[in-house]
């Protein structure tokens, strides 16, 4: 059929011709197969772009280009990337004996037009194993994006082998991923980009062609990639400056920019040029991205890109932020990027930023803003803040551009940082919405400029959705209190001591911290038997956090947890010594929790970890904390991070917190987000229900009581009849998987609520049937990796609830054709379970057929045909069951057949079909001898010329001929040699199209 991968390959080069693209097949490029880089357009392009330097130079450039340091596949990607982005220098003497110098790149990023952008398809490259890639764009015959296809027809495949196939590429021909910029996994309906390294969840759909609208059909996911990204000039933009390395003690770690990210950095640039004082009023906007989707890749992107600018003139770029723990982990990803940022500084103190801010030249300079403080002299306190650079060239890029940064009042830290720095510029990120009521955000940073919020990156899988749950165990506190506390401002939770000591004593109380740790564990315990991952508990105050910990492990089975705060030794009890951290062994801690295998599973925390802080394996939050606004946001969005197999964040809730969660909402909505910081339990607990409902109906309905109290035989013929009603056709199947996979989805976000509970063994059943269909129906394959760790409830099922497993009674993990005989004729001619049978049938004859159409075409041919008729005429209810069952074993007894007929004839598989051929034809051959010997002679003409890609050579299929010919000519009547010659030949393309890669 044409209806095949190809398909989408074909539209994909289509849509890049359209985009000015030349296309070029693989078997038309002029080069060597172990060779990856197109080297005369490479060459010619360096001497177009620098005509005036000597060839010598030109040559010692070439070889720089196409030579890379390292012994592993990252490092040289690395060391090729600086290359390819950074340029090179390269030095040569003219004639006169003078020194000369010249700085060249492989990409003129600043002219598109002035690059040679090639688009080829089934390029054969040789390697470890030979491989043929479906599309390679080569940008100056520089191998920069490969495409990985899977054919969108095929319900069995999907982007997840398109991935895994990119991956097994890397071992394959790694030669060709010493250049890869960017992998494209697409199955025609979902269209992936990511880093050839990256696990399938880092790769990522590109939604928007210009960033203001974004395109949700996933059926348009590969032409919205096409035209959103691979417009020359986009995509030379991203090449330059949106893709780095991470070096992390050795191992290197390739990332790039999703699309929100792009579109948003882009939009800043063009607003940091146009409003930079002194053409502007230095406020260059605010970048509104969800917290969790990248904020902070982000930030280091846009440095980079400003740096870059020569129109800033080696600008210096202040990184500020609120707080020393979001100083510390920022600071490190921007080192981890110094590929795009370059050196980056420190502030340690007030004079150490002070005297970084009063030299002249360039760079990224980290502080917290508090370092802007009024110092005291010896005759006093500062009046007001000197002034350190009135440099224009400066960039004061605030993170969390929320209430600490309008502190305006005499000697308040923002007032300070314009005294200090009078003509710098401002621009404001923040992951949530900032709070209007005290000031007007774009009179400090400008007008927001680019907005993700959570309904974007949750439809985008950028984060996870949250859910919320409340199990409010009641403070013991006075009425007066109640109200104070609904007045208590967000950042000031240690000056309102009165209220703040009373609510503390009150969710500190023994009796009270007991019960809650108590849930904290039987909901952790029941969470986790479906989703590995960790939690979070959060208190009032570090007394409290000392006492959940000491509740928590009192418990028998309590998993291994830690205290993460802060200690004085001076001040605190003795007692809290086993929670006293130095800087080193708290970022031990950390690294523990952040590695899902670890066996710390829990951490209990005040205000540290609660923001900035990432553990992506961390699921659940207890709160046991009054938060309100933007620290409630902020802390929320740690179990709102992206792992692998975790389908949503929990916040569950230990004193209230819901009406806070309500105004943070209105917030949010009302500063032009959309979406819900958190989604109601409640809500998802009735929609599981449900969802039970809609699948037992597709099972005919089942009582939980009756099935218990079934006989063995009984329950056989039940879930016999059952599975022949899935099986019934390929509609009803596919409608019942999809329905059971909602389940199981919301299953795992709710088996907490013990309203779950009694459902778990109906829904373990339901998965039975699943399970028994996938191993029918499809043969054992990667399902999407973000659903494997999703685990099931089928082993939580009762004994006297085992359904009979049908695939496994037939043996059908290891049933072949060659074990279609007698006895398991006998099974399937038995009354009963019809669909099955012929299911079972369908997949055993399917699998045989996909080995065997090469090695025999028009044999597999004509049973493939068969196949499909009988199928068509079963499921139209021309033909019954017990016609259609005896047909499919009549096409795998031929089969058999062949099998023994190819061992009796002495021959080898692949003769076969050419002994067919030539049988067909024995009339017209005159030769003396069994038809086997011609066959032998034939089949070795054609093998001793093969080489790599014949099919699509000329001279390679006329040398094919010319063999077979000799082996023909006298045995065949000159008027008939030419049509069976054609029929060999035929042959020979289908058996052996993909030598040597098949082991042919």
């Amino acid at each position: 059929m044409s209806l095949n991968e190809h398909t989408a390959q074909n539209a994909a080069i289509a849509w890049l011709k359209s985009l000015g693209y030349n296309h070029i097949p693989g078997n038309a490029l002029e080069r060597d197969l172990k060779k990856v880089v197109l080297e005369n357009e490479l060459k010619n392009f360096l001497k177009t772009t620098y005509p005036n330097i000597p060839e010598t130079a030109r040559n010692e450039a070439f070889a720089q280009f196409t030579q890379h340091e390292g012994m592993e596949v990252a490092y040289r990607n690395q060391d090729f990337h600086r290359k390819l982005t950074q340029g090179i220098d390269i030095a040569w003497k003219d004639a006169e004996g003078n020194e000369k110098a010249k700085h060249l790149y492989p990409i003129d990023y600043k002219h598109p037009e002035n690059n040679s952008f090639i688009v080829s398809d089934e390029v054969s490259i040789v390697g470890k194993n030979s491989r043929r890639t479906d599309l390679i764009i080569f940008i100056n015959g520089l191998p920069l994006i490969v495409f990985e296809f899977k054919n969108p027809f095929d319900s069995t495949v999907g982007v997840e082998n398109a991935h895994r196939q990119l991956h097994n590429y890397v071992l394959d021909i790694p030669q060709l991923f010493d250049y890869n910029a960017i992998c494209i996994a697409s199955d025609g309906l979902e269209a992936l980009h990511g880093m050839y390294s990256s696990a399938l969840e880092w790769f990522a759909p590109w939604k928007s062609l210009d960033g203001d609208d974004t395109e949700q059909k996933a059926e348009l996911q590969l032409e919205t990639l096409l035209h959103g990204l691979f417009p020359k000039k986009t995509l030379l933009d991203y090449l330059q400056h949106f893709i780095f390395h991470e070096d992390h003690n050795g191992k290197i770690i390739k990332k790039g920019a999703k699309y929100h990210q792009y579109w948003g950095i882009s939009r800043a640039v063009e607003s940091s040029l146009e409003n930079i004082k002194p053409n502007g009023d230095g406020r260059l906007g605010v970048i509104w991205h969800t917290q969790g989707s990248g904020k902070s890749i982000s930030m280091a992107i846009l440095t980079g890109i400003l740096r870059q600018r020569p129109e800033l003139k080696n600008p210096t770029i202040v990184i500020q932020v609120d707080r020393s723990d979001l100083d510390q982990q920022l600071h490190d990803n921007f080192v981890l990027a110094k590929d795009l940022v370059g050196d980056v500084q420190h502030a340690e103190s007030t004079d150490d930023l002070r005297r970084l801010l009063s030299s002249d030249g360039g760079g990224v300079i980290f502080t917290t803003i508090e370092k802007f403080r009024l110092k005291d002299l010896e005759n006093g306190k500062e009046t007001q803040h000197p002034i350190l650079s009135e440099r224009y060239n400066l960039i004061v890029m605030a993170d969390e551009a929320h209430r600490t940064q309008y502190g305006f009042e005499s000697g308040g830290f923002a007032q300070n940082i314009r005294r200090a720095l009078p003509n710098a510029s401002f621009i404001g990120f923040t992951g949530t919405p900032v709070d209007g009521k005290d000031a007007d955000t774009e009179q400090v940073f400008g007008p927001t400029i680019h907005t993700y919020d959570i309904k974007q990156a949750v439809e985008d899988g950028a984060t996870v959705p949250i859910y919320y749950e409340p199990k409010m165990v009641p403070l013991n506190i006075k009425a007066k209190y109640t109200q104070e506390l609904e007045e208590v401002e967000e950042q000031a939770e240690d000056t309102t001591v009165g209220v703040w000591a009373a609510v503390e004593d009150a969710a500190g109380s023994e009796d009270r911290v007991k019960t809650v740790a108590e849930d904290i564990l039987t909901h952790f315990k029941e969470r986790t038997k479906t989703l590995d991952g960790k939690a979070m508990v959060v208190c009032m105050s570090r007394r409290n956090c000392v006492k959940m910990y000491d509740a928590l492990t009192a418990i028998d089975d309590c998993p291994e947890i830690a205290v993460i705060m802060t200690s004085s030794p001076g001040k605190d009890p003795v007692s809290w010594n086993t929670h006293m951290r130095t800087k080193d062994a708290m970022e031990a801690v950390k690294s523990r929790f952040k590695n899902p295998e670890d066996p710390l599973k829990m951490v209990i925390v005040r205000d540290m970890w609660l923001t900035g802080f990432d553990a992506p394996c961390a699921h659940t939050m207890y709160v046991d904390k009054i938060m309100k606004g933007h620290n409630l946001m902020q802390a929320i969005a740690r179990v709102n991070r992206v792992f692998e197999g975790k389908p949503n964040g929990l916040v569950v809730d230990f004193i209230g917190i819901s009406g806070f969660l309500a105004e943070a909402t209105k917030k949010y909505t009302g500063s032009g987000g959309a979406g819900k910081p958190t989604l109601d339990l409640d809500a998802a607990v009735e929609l599981c229900l449900e969802q039970l409902s809609i699948v037992k109906s597709l099972l005919g309905g089942f009582e939980l009581d009756v099935i218990n109290e079934m006989p063995a035989t009984e329950k056989m013929k039940w879930t016999t009849s059952v599975l022949n009603g899935l099986l019934k056709d390929d509609a009803t199947t596919e409608g019942y998987l999809k329905e059971e996979r909602k389940l199981s989805e919301l299953m795992a976000m709710t088996n907490s609520d013990e309203r779950i509970w009694e459902i778990q063994e109906d829904v373990a059943i339901i998965q039975k049937f699943r399970e028994q269909i996938r191993k029918i129906k499809y043969p054992p394959g990667a399902q999407r990796t973000k659903n494997d760790r999703i685990k099931d409830l089928i082993s939580k099922s009762l004994e006297s609830q085992a359904i009979v497993d049908l695939a496994a009674m037939y043996n059908l993990d290891k049933i072949d054709i060659s074990i279609v005989d007698d006895s398991f004729q006998a099974i399937v001619k038995d009354k009963g379970g019809e669909n099955i049978k012929i299911e079972l049938l369908r997949r055993i004859i399917n699998d045989e057929l996909k080995v065997r159409m090469s090695k025999n075409i028009k044999k597999g041919r004509k049973l493939k045909d068969e196949l499909e008729k009988v199928l068509g005429k079963y499921h139209k209810n021309s033909l019954d069951s017990i016609a259609a069952i005896k047909h499919l074993l009549d096409i795998a007894n031929e089969m058999k057949a062949d099998d023994k007929r190819t061992k009796e004839l002495g021959l080898t598989e692949d003769e076969l079909a050419f002994y067919d051929l030539l049988s067909a034809n024995s009339a017209i051959l005159n030769e003396a001898g069994p038809v086997q010997d011609l066959v032998h002679t034939v089949v070795a003409s054609v093998k001793k010329n093969l080489q790599l890609d014949w099919t699509k050579k000329e001279n390679a299929r006329a040398a094919i001929r010319l063999a077979v010919k000799k082996e023909l000519r006298g045995k065949v009547p000159f008027s008939e040699l030419d049509k069976l010659l054609k029929e060999v030949i035929e042959q020979a393309e289908g058996q052996y199209k993909d030598w040597p890669m098949l082991g042919a």
